[in-house]
Parts: C-alpha cells; structure tokens; sequence
C-alpha cells in the first residue's frame, strides 16, 4: 500500500480537496450523459435499405471515432490549468453521417471514457472523478451537438449539399462552444475565479483546430459518399495537420509564456524583501500556472519567512524553520534560492496533479528563480544599507555615550533655531561642566565616568523643556538652548528666567546619587549668556557662555553669567575687521595657500584647494580659524570674498597659459550666497581672467543647503547654470548629510577629516566613509578625502573605493609660486605610470 507525500493514501477517486461546486458540476454532467445514452438508444433509428454495414458495426465504428479523435489531443497550460484540444468535431461530423444521431450519446461515451481511461492509466494518472467529469461533458455536448444537427437536417447517410454541411457545421460549434464551457466551468469552479479566462483562453486555442476539424469532417463525408477507398489516403494529411497543430500552439504558448515571464520577473524590481516575495509567490502562480506557490526567504539574522500563495489569490506568510533538503514529487519544483556561495531562500512550484511540469517548464522555473534571488539578495542589501545609513545618520548627530546631540548637530540646529525666531528675541545659553569628573574618572575609571556622563544626560533630559535643544560638546561639558525665554518689558528679566533655570538645573543635578557603588553629589558649573537671537550665532553665544562658565569656576560658585567687560575677544574681533579692510588694500597680506587633491589610482592632479592666509604686519601668520569667523559676520564679507575669488582665478588663468587643465577650489561662506549678485560678480570675474567656468568649484557646507532659503537655492541654481561646480565640504559632520543631495544638485564630495583621521580605529568612521563613497559613485559625483595624513589612511581610502585624496601625507599647503610646477611633476609622473604615495617629509 502506498502513501501520498503528506502522509495520506493517494485519492484515487480524487474526492479530497475538490470543491463542492465542481463536485456538483460533475454529478449534474455524469446524470446527464447517462440519460442521453440511454434515452438515445432507445430512440428508433433506421438504416437505409441495402446497407452494407450492420448496425452493430456502425455503431463500433463511431465509438472507435471519439476514442481515435480524444488520444490524438494536444495539451496547453493557461492561467488557470491545462487545457486538451482534440479532434472531437472531425470525430463526430463522421458518426453523425454515419451512424443514427440517437447512438451518438452512447457511442461517445464510451469512446471518450474508454480513451481517457486508457490515457490516465498511462501517463496523467487523473482520479476517477476527473475521468467521469471528462467523459459525462463530452458525451452532453454530442448529444446537444446531435440534436442541434437533427433538428437542422438529417445527416445519416445523406447526400453532400450546402444544407447538409451547415447542419454539421452548427452541429460541430454548438460542441465547441458546450465542452469550452464546461472545461471553463470546471477550472473557474476548481481555482476560483471568473468563467471568462479559462473559457476564452480555451476558445483561442482551440480555434484554429477547430476549423481544421470542421474541414477534416466534411472532407471524409464527401470521399464516403464517393468512394471510400479515398479515405486511405489521408493519414498523411491528417499527420501533417496534427503536427501544425502543435507546433502552432507549441510557438503560441512559448510566445505568452515569455511575455508574462518579463511581466514576472519585471515585477521582482522592488526595494523590501515583502514586496519581492509577494511578486514572486503571486507571478510564479500565474505564469506557472500551478496550485501553489511557496518562497521561502532567509534573513540576515538566520532566521526564515515562508510567503505562501494558492489558487484562491491570498499570500500568506509567516516564520518558518529552514527548509529541510526534500525530494520534489513529480508534481513540484525546489529551486534553491543562491547568489554565489550565499544562499537567500527557496522556491517551491507545485503544479495539478494531471499536469506535472514539462522540461521547459523546468527551466523556466529556473531561471526565474535565478531572477528572485538576485531580486531577494537586492532587497537584503538594500535593507542593510537603509539600516547603515540610519545607524550613520544617527552617529552623525548624536554623541554615541549619552544619545544627545553632539557639538556638529548642536551648532547646526542652533543656528537653525535662531534664524527661525525673530531678529530681537531673547534666546539663553547654559554651558555646563561636570567638576567632579576628572576625580570620578581617576580614583573610579573610565566606566565610572562614563556612567558619570549618561547620569548628567539623563537628569539635563529630563529637565529640558519642549523647543530646547541640548547637546553634549565633548568630555565633561554639555549645553543647553532655551529659546522660550519669556519677553517682557523689563530687559533683565530675560536674564534672570536664564538664571533661575540654570541654578535649578545644578541644583537637580546635584542630587546625591550612586556612581560604580559610591554615593555622591555631581557639581556643575554653569555659564549663562541671553543675546537676542539675531545678534549671534551659535559658535559665538558657546564662546560667551564659556567665558561665563570659568567665570563660576573662578569665583567658587556654581552659575555665573556672561560679563563683557572680561571679555577681550569681543574688542580685538574689532580691532581684527579694521585691520582685515588695511588687508584688503594693501594686496600683499593675504596670500593664498594651494594644496593639491591627487587620483589615488594615477597620482595625477584631480584639483587643488584655495586656502587664505593672513601675513599679519604685527601679529605673524593667522590662519583662517584666526579671522574667519568675524570677517563672515561682518559687513567685510563680500569685499573678502571678491579678493580671494579674484586671487584663485588668477592663478588658475596663469595654469591655464602653461597648459595645465586642473579647477582650482574656493570656500564660501553661507552668507555670501545670500547675496543675489554673486552669480553676475563670479561671471564677471572668469571673464575678466579668461577662465572656463567648470574649471572654479566654489565649496559650500551642509548648513548652506539645510537654510532652505529661497535666494540661496536661486543663488546655487544661477552658479550650476553658469558651469561652475560645486562641492560639499566636510560631508557627513552634519545632521543632513544625506537629505540635502535631494535639494541641490552638486558635483562632487568631500569626506570629512575626522572621519578618515578615525576610520582605522572606529568601525562607525569607516562605515561613513564606505557609504559616503558608495553614494557618491551612485548619484556620479566626484568623492574627496581630507586631511589624509598616513600611507595606511590612503590605502583603506583606496580599498574603500575612494578616488582622490588630499592631505599633508602628499603635499602640504604651499605658494602659489610653487604650485605650477608640482602640477607639471604629478601629470607627467601620471602619464608615465608612476606617481608619488607620499610627499617628502610626511609621515
């Protein structure tokens, strides 16, 4: 006794699993074709006189035709299941011509029983009830057939004329048209969906035979009813039609098979594993055309999700185990799911039991499963790169000990807050150090400090207000920006609501508390400063509130607030603008300082940078960071960045007459795009010196992009127009690094130089350097690395993907006298294969 592949014994009668409709459907055709048989018999006929073939012959002879006309069937899939073509219309034009229609019912019967029966036992193993459903319709549709014949003409034995022909002809479509719509009633009932598929797709099929059929029939009529040794001769023929036949339906179905395979196999094209799983279960079932469907997906966390489909049309899913190794019965198909050694899920195609899969079918379902495993792996990596960009985004705003904002993030949305308020709003800046934290450290370690420092977070959190930011600046020291300080007529009352809530929060914080087992109380020192908010900007009230906060350490207390009187920098930032605007005239102090980005494939020169130095007369060399910051918050500004502007472009314009095609870069500052005529001083500024636009990238930060001003957007929109290229300077310290590309288009990227200083330590540094490489090759920018200063930094770069660098490990910062002939070295180095891993004297 054998068992089937659940574990059940086979259902040889078919009666498990069938719905009650096609059940219904079955008994009501089975009954029917009976009582045509019978009642057909016994309906009198007579033969002409001088019939040479006695009645029992005739009779053997039209059940020897409809079993002749079923075993030379042609078999196609659709949608909805298989469907057989057969030669059932030539078949019954004959027997109506030769035997009474009454016999026809009984004659079919068991001619097409007797064949499907001999055809299951062979090859489709169909259940009972399938071959009684098969037999019981075409039995009903020959009788129909034969009454629609009779009722239109007397066809046995008559003679050939056009009456005759159009009885059998009406007879051979109401045939056609009764077993299309039960083989449709039976798939529709079965799978559970509309008549109309199954039955036109039938119907097409079948068209083209059917009209041979007809054509078939009505011949062997006319070679009878002449003489019926001509009837030898048409095997061949018949042979011949059989085999366009197949081949008609063979290229037919190859033909749709394809085109729903590229439907298919288009519909995988999706970013999350559900909606590739989904297309796959729901496609496979339909261009299959089997029972049901099942993929199984292997997650990146070992774990397994089974996305199930059956005829009904419903995908389910759910957590499965991994897939044990099974044998595929004869009707299904396992295709493991694998790109290259990593295996990504399975794929199991269970076709109906009467249609098992063809070896086309098999390869079909191969490379279709080929197909969803790259689409599978595509979404797995797609995730992981979401997760990477999320985790990346997050690290880029968020000190990783205590989850608040860190320095970058606090001054950029600082800054952001500030715009927002009204010019003369009272904002306050509370800037607080732990005092006890070098001695927690020290005596307790460094784990003990750390919980030192998420203790502080937590409690500042905790008494942080809706609208105030708060950040942790590094080490001991966190700051917090109240921008709903309350306004009111009395102009000391902003500073004494700043007051009170910082000696509240020092107070809270002091709070005794249990740090690695030791009972304390956290001191703090709290810097106050209350500007209005468009009198500064972040990076100066931090500055003020620092003064401040030494201020409180100074006189023993815990909050002091911001005394300009003690403040130096303030009058010396004066000083400093009066002597940048003698700078300004003189043409001789401020020089620039080039320093060259390199291919690292090719070592050939891929732009170089303009940085401004300041040869004070009294104070010695100043570098940027000693003049920057009070020029751009000046009215000096646009007279700067005209000079250096003009500087660069000179020097580019002296490159290009020695035939040297290298941009030169220039930094500019976030206001000067506030300026709508910057675009018309930088055109008239190439023309004047001759230089192509492409060849000046003007680098911008991320804060330029996040203003989301509309004459900064007009400003970078005239510029791209122009030619001029831009470039993101310090990509990835801001909390907008990857939203922004969405806003400006720009050219190319560079990556910050704490990320590459930090990248052979901190996996977090080398995952934002790989994404930002991998994004930039994705969007067709350029990618920069600053601040190289190692042989090492430079081959991860390289291994990374990057493709250019620039930093003290290949050339410092050097005079413009200089520059033109390290340019000339590295192309001609370049051009001979050989370029410099390391400038002389660097590390």
């Amino acid at each position: 006794m054998t068992s089937g592949s659940d574990g059940h014994p086979p259902d040889r009668l078919g009666l498990r699993g069938t719905p009650p409709g096609v059940l219904l459907l079955t008994g009501a055709v089975a009954v029917t074709a009976l009582l045509a048989a019978v009642l057909g018999l016994t309906v009198p006929a007579s033969l002409p006189p001088g019939n040479p073939l006695p009645a029992p012959a005739r009779f053997g002879i039209a059940v020897a035709a409809f079993a002749v006309a079923q075993l030379a069937r042609l078999r196609f899939r659709t949608a909805a299941g298989m469907v057989s073509i057969t030669w059932g219309e030539a078949a019954l034009i004959v027997c109506l011509y030769l035997v009474p229609a009454g016999w026809l019912p009984a004659a079919a019967l068991l001619g097409t029983g007797a064949a499907w029966t001999a055809m299951s036992l062979l090859a489709d193993r169909r259940p009972a009830l399938e071959l009684v459903r098969i037999a019981g319709s075409l039995t009903a549709a020959t009788a129909l057939a034969a009454a629609v014949a009779s009722a239109l003409g007397q066809p046995l034995l008559a003679a050939p004329t056009p009456e005759l022909a159009l009885a059998l002809i009406a007879g051979s479509v109401t045939y056609l048209l009764t077993t299309a719509w039960f083989g449709g009633a039976t798939l529709a009932l079965r799978h559970g969906v509309p008549i109309g598929p199954p039955l036109l797709a039938a119907l097409r099929g079948k068209l083209l035979m059917f009209v041979g059929n007809v054509a078939v029939g009505l011949v062997v009529v006319a070679l009878l009813e002449i003489d019926a040794r001509w009837l030898l001769l048409l095997p061949p023929p018949l042979w011949l039609l059989q085999q366009t036949y197949r081949h008609r339906l063979r290229a037919d179905q190859e033909r749709r098979t394809w085109r729903a395979f590229a439907e298919a196999t288009a519909a995988l094209n999706q970013l999350d594993e559900r909606g590739v799983a989904t297309a796959a279960v729901t496609g496979a079932l339909t261009l299959f055309g089997a029972e049901l469907v099942e993929v199984d997906v292997a997650r990146g966390d070992g774990r397994w999700r089974r996305y199930r489909v059956d005829t009904g049309g419903q995908v389910r899913d759910r957590e499965v185990q991994p897939p044990a190794r099974t044998e595929a019965s004869d009707h299904e198909l396992i295709r493991p799911l694998t790109v290259g050694s990593a295996a990504v899920g399975q794929l199991r195609v269970h076709f109906p039991p009467s249609a098992p899969p063809s070896a086309r079918e098999r390869d079909a379902v191969a490379a279709f499963g080929d197909a969803l495993a790259a689409a599978l792996h595509d979404a797995a990596t797609h995730r992981e790169l979401r997760l990477v960009t999320a985790r990346s985004s997050y690290e880029a705003v968020h000190d990783q000990l205590t989850g608040l904002l860190n320095r970058a993030a606090m001054l950029t949305k600082g800054d952001q807050a500030l715009r927002q308020l009204a010019h003369d709003h009272p904002v306050a800046l509370l800037l607080l150090d732990v005092n006890q934290f070098k001695e927690v450290n020290d005596t307790l370690g460094h784990a003990a400090g750390d919980q030192l420092l998420r203790l502080t977070a937590n409690r500042l959190a905790a008494l942080a207000r809706p609208g105030d930011l708060l950040g942790r600046l590094g080490g001991d020291e966190f700051a917090l920006l109240l921008t709903e300080v309350p306004v009111v007529d009395d102009r000391t009352a902003p500073l004494a609501y700043a007051l009170r809530q910082a000696r509240e929060i020092a107070e809270r914080i002091a709070a005794p508390t249990e740090v690695a087992g030791v009972r304390m109380s956290v001191e703090v020192a709290v810097g106050v400063v209350v500007a209005d908010a468009g009198t500064a900007d972040l990076t100066e009230l931090l500055r003020r509130a620092d003064i401040a906060m030494y201020q409180a350490k100074e006189g023993g207390g815990s909050v002091a607030a911001y005394d300009s009187s003690r403040d130096a920098a303030s009058t010396d930032h004066l000083a400093l603008l009066a002597e940048l605007r003698e700078a300004l005239e003189a043409d001789d102090q401020l020089v620039l300082a080039l320093q060259p980005a390199v291919d690292l494939a090719t070592g050939a020169p891929t732009g170089v940078e303009a940085l401004i130095r300041w040869r004070h007369p009294r104070r010695g060399w100043l570098g940027p960071a000693d003049f920057i910051r009070p020029v751009e918050n000046s009215e000096q500004l646009g007279s700067f960045t005209r000079y250096v502007l003009d500087k660069a472009l000179g020097v580019a314009a002296e490159w290009a007459r020695a035939g040297l095609d290298v941009p030169i870069s220039v930094n500019l500052s976030a206001r000067s795009l506030l300026d709508p005529r910057l675009p018309a001083e930088i055109g008239e500024a190439l023309r004047r010196h001759q230089v192509p636009p492409h060849r000046l990238v003007l680098e911008i930060t991320e804060t330029v992009v996040m203003s989301e001003m509309e004459v900064i957007d007009e400003v970078l929109a005239t510029l791209r127009s122009m030619g001029v290229q831009l470039a993101v300077d310090d990509f990835g310290t801001g909390f907008s690094s990857l939203a922004f590309l969405t806003r400006i288009a720009v050219d190319e990227l560079k990556v910050d130089r704490s990320f590459v200083i930090r990248m052979a330590d901190s996996p977090e540094a080398a995952a934002i350097v790989r994404t930002t490489v991998g994004l930039a090759h994705e969007l067709g920018l350029r990618v920069v690395a600053e601040g190289v200063e190692t042989a090492e930094q430079r081959t991860a770069l390289a291994e990374l993907g990057c493709t250019a660098a620039q930093g003290y490990h290949f050339f410092k910062p050097m005079p413009a006298e200089k520059i033109g002939a390290v340019l000339g070295s590295l192309l001609d180095t370049a051009r001979g294969n050989v370029f410099p891993l390391r400038a002389d004297g660097a590390s």
